[in-house]
C-alpha cells in the first residue's frame, strides 16, 4: 500500500487569491490523483498539526482511510472556517471535512454525507453558582456564556429563554467568565466542557443535558458531485462497521472516552439515527 502523501497548505484568505488568480486550470482538485480535503487545522485532537507542523488528528487520519478507499492520495489544505464552503465552490478542494458545524448562509450550497458522528452539548457551570441541571440555569437572574454563531448560541435561544444569553467571540472569554463568576455557566460541546473542567476543576462543574437533538458532522462535496459522495458514503458505511472510529478512539481519545462514559455523555462514533 502506498504511503499517503500529506500537504500543508496554509490559505491566504483574500478575495482575489481565492477566486482571481490562475485561472480556471491552476485549481488544485483539477488533479484526479489527489483528494483534496479542507479542514481547519484548529481543532485538536480531531483536526490539528503535530510538533512537526503537519496535518494530525482524527480528521486527517478518517480522510486518509477514505483516500485509500478510493484510490488516491491525500492533500490537506488548511482552510479558516469561514471560507470552507468557498473552497469546494471553487475547486479549491474535493471535500471538507470539520468537527465543528459549517456556519453561516453558503452551509446550504453544498451536499453532504450520511453522517459519520455526532456531537451534544454539555455545561461548565461556575461552582459556586449551585447549577445542577440545565434547568437550574434557565431561570431569571441566571447568565449563559455561548459562543457568538455556534450550535450553543442557537440552542440557548431556543430552549433557555428565561435566562440572560451572554455572546462572547470564543471559548477562551466563556470559560474566562465562568471561571470569575460574572456568568453561571457556559453552553458548549461536551468535550469542550469537560477538557475546560478538567483545567480548572476547582472553580467549575460539569452539568449534563439529557436531552437534546445531536449535531451530526458529515463530509461536504460540491453540490452535484454525486460520483464522490456515493464513494463517501460508502466509505463512511464501511469504516463505521470496520471499527475505523474505535481505533481512532484509542489512539487520540482514549481519556476522553473514559470520561464521557463517567458523565453519561454520548460518545462521537455512536450514532443517534438521524430522522431525516
Amino acid at each position: 500500500m502506498r504511503r499517503p502523501v500529506y500537504a500543508f497548505v496554509v490559505l491566504l484568505i483574500i478575495f482575489g487569491i481565492l477566486t482571481g488568480c490562475g485561472g480556471k486550470d491552476s485549481d488544485i482538485s483539477k488533479n484526479k490523483k489527489m483528494l483534496i480535503a479542507a479542514m481547519e487545522l484548529g481543532h485538536p485532537p480531531f483536526e490539528m498539526t503535530n510538533s512537526e507542523g503537519e496535518p494530525s488528528g482524527v480528521g486527517v487520519d478518517f480522510v486518509v482511510a477514505l483516500g485509500e478507499y478510493i484510490g488516491k492520495e491525500v492533500q490537506v489544505v488548511n482552510t479558516a472556517r469561514d471560507s470552507l464552503v468557498t473552497s469546494l465552490q471553487t475547486s479549491k478542494a474535493d471535500i471538507v471535512v470539520t468537527s465543528v458545524a459549517i456556519a453561516g448562509e453558503r452551509a446550504g450550497d453544498v451536499d453532504y454525507s450520511i453522517p459519520y458522528a455526532n456531537s451534544f452539548l454539555a455545561i461548565l457551570a461556575n461552582k459556586a453558582s449551585s447549577v445542577k441541571s440545565v434547568g437550574d440555569i434557565n431561570m431569571p437572574g441566571r447568565k449563559v456564556a455561548v459562543i457568538s454563531g455556534s450550535p450553543g448560541q442557537g440552542f440557548a435561544e431556543e430552549n433557555l429563554r428565561s435566562a440572560e444569553i451572554v455572546a462572547l467571540p470564543d471559548e477562551s472569554a466563556c470559560v474566562a467568565d465562568v471561571a470569575l463568576g460574572a456568568v453561571d455557566g457556559f453552553l458548549c460541546d461536551q468535550l469542550a466542557v469537560y477538557r475546560n473542567y478538567r483545567n480548572n476543576p476547582g472553580v467549575t462543574a460539569v452539568v449534563s443535558i439529557p436531552v437534546q437533538d445531536p449535531e451530526y458532522w458529515c463530509v461536504a462535496v460540491k453540490r452535484g458531485n454525486t460520483e464522490l459522495l456515493k464513494d463517501i458514503n460508502n466509505f463512511i458505511g464501511e469504516f463505521l462497521a470496520d471499527g475505523g472510529f474505535d481505533a481512532l478512539t484509542v489512539k487520540y481519545l482514549n481519556e476522553e472516552k473514559i470520561a464521557f462514559d463517567e458523565y453519561g455523555f454520548k460518545w462521537f462514533f455512536d450514532l443517534v439515527p438521524c430522522n431525516t
